[in-house]
């Protein structure tokens, strides 16, 4: 049989919100053989994948799977269960994806309450409280753990606690954080998550891994419209993923394998091994930058270290920066979303890319491009000071 001949494809440094380059055994996991979507070998896999999960969330949930899509079909799936037309929300918006939630949350017949804060910041808990107070038929509260868009963590638990006082359940987006900061979903009181696969979790776009609490579920279950989607049905989906094995949908054996194979790499590494190698890397990254003369976008105290927001230095392009950041050193950053577009860099270190040697290779290409476009950057300070960071 004849083989298709393609050219060789460019290898990247993937230092952008994600995707991000994958560890070589998760690649390897990738190329198995094909298992149908009812195997009982591959239904086997999708038990202990979800066992996996369930550990990483922080969560004892028995629903906890991953759905077929990026992280925005996650969230979908999450609000498409547990809205009703003419339930309102509260969702909290401090940046671009929640903005997107609450856009979602509205095209599922949500009455949308927002919280905002600046972007850049994170939410106040009091406004949150606030805004209960004064919407006590608020049935859910959405929250953005990490802001891919602005590189903020946001504090979780009051901002549950407050919402179970006023009989709220609670929808968190750790689509950014999901493995490479701890998510104690159950500690927190979180009743619904989701995330992606292609960040800090480690293989490639594909899956949305979440889970609902038994809160949650119960919310399900006392519906009184029907599910406006049948693909992203839960309940569904969890008979699909139990050992009962429910046909479903023809799940992708390949994209498990690889979501299988990045949560054995957690547990090798050992988790909380994980989260202090993305802290290291992050804060080296962060006083590089720092000490160059470049400004951070994020507040002091609630910076990701996984995803890191610099303000374009006067004298700099947005693009002209990226372009020649890819062309001459094969390193892929983003620019800025929403109101922040043409203002800030985003620069991420996610699962396999968060690595020491990354951050002083990114920072050398940096400075060298922000020089040549005649930007006052010192590239040694940065060097320097990411690797004492590094050191300590």
């Amino acid at each position: 049989m004849a083989t298709a001949t393609r050219q060789p494809l460019p290898q990247r440094l993937l230092l952008g919100p994600g995707p991000a380059n994958v560890h070589p055994d998760i690649m390897a996991a990738l190329q198995q053989p094909v298992l149908g979507h009812l195997d009982p070998v591959f239904q086997e896999l999708l038990v202990e994948t979800a066992g996996q999960l369930r550990g990483l969330f922080g969560t004892a949930n028995e629903l906890t799977l991953a759905v077929t899509g990026t992280g925005f079909s996650g969230m979908e799936s999450c609000l498409a269960n547990l809205i009703e037309p003419g339930d309102t929300m509260l969702v909290g918006v401090h940046g671009f994806f929640g903005m997107r939630m609450a856009e979602f949350a509205q095209r599922f017949g949500a009455q949308v309450v927002e919280v905002t804060a600046p972007w850049g910041e994170p939410l106040s808990a009091a406004d949150v409280a606030a805004a209960l107070e004064q919407n006590p038929d608020v049935k859910l509260v959405g929250v953005v753990h990490g802001e891919t868009s602005t590189g903020v963590r946001q504090p979780i638990a009051e901002i549950a606690a407050a919402a179970h006082a006023h009989g709220a359940l609670v929808l968190m987006d750790a689509v950014t954080t999901l493995g490479g900061l701890p998510v104690q979903v159950d500690e927190w009181g979180v009743d619904a998550a989701y995330s992606a696969s292609q960040k800090c979790v480690g293989t490639i776009s594909g899956l949305a891994p979440l889970t609902f609490s038994p809160r949650a579920r119960a919310r399900l279950a006392e519906r009184q419209a029907a599910l406006p989607t049948w693909y992203h049905d839960m309940e569904a989906l969890h008979q699909y993923w139990s050992a009962q094995g429910f046909y479903h949908h023809t799940c992708s054996s390949t994209l498990v394998y690889g979501l299988k194979a990045a949560l054995d790499l957690m547990d090798a590494e050992g988790i909380e091994n994980r989260f202090a190698r993305h802290q290291q890397c992050g804060d080296a990254l962060k006083a590089g930058l720092e000490a160059m003369g470049l400004s951070l976008v994020a507040a002091t105290g609630h910076r990701l270290p996984m995803l890191t927001t610099v303000s374009i230095p006067d004298g700099a392009a947005d693009l002209d920066v990226r372009q020649a950041l890819l062309a001459e050193h094969g390193i892929e950053i983003a620019g800025g979303l929403g109101p922040l577009m043409g203002q800030i860099w985003r620069v991420g270190l996610m699962g396999y890319v968060a690595q020491p040697a990354n951050v002083t290779t990114f920072l050398d290409a940096f400075a060298g491009i922000l020089t040549a476009q005649g930007c006052s950057v010192d590239g040694n300070a940065g060097r320097a000071a990411a690797e004492a960071a590094l050191a300590g």
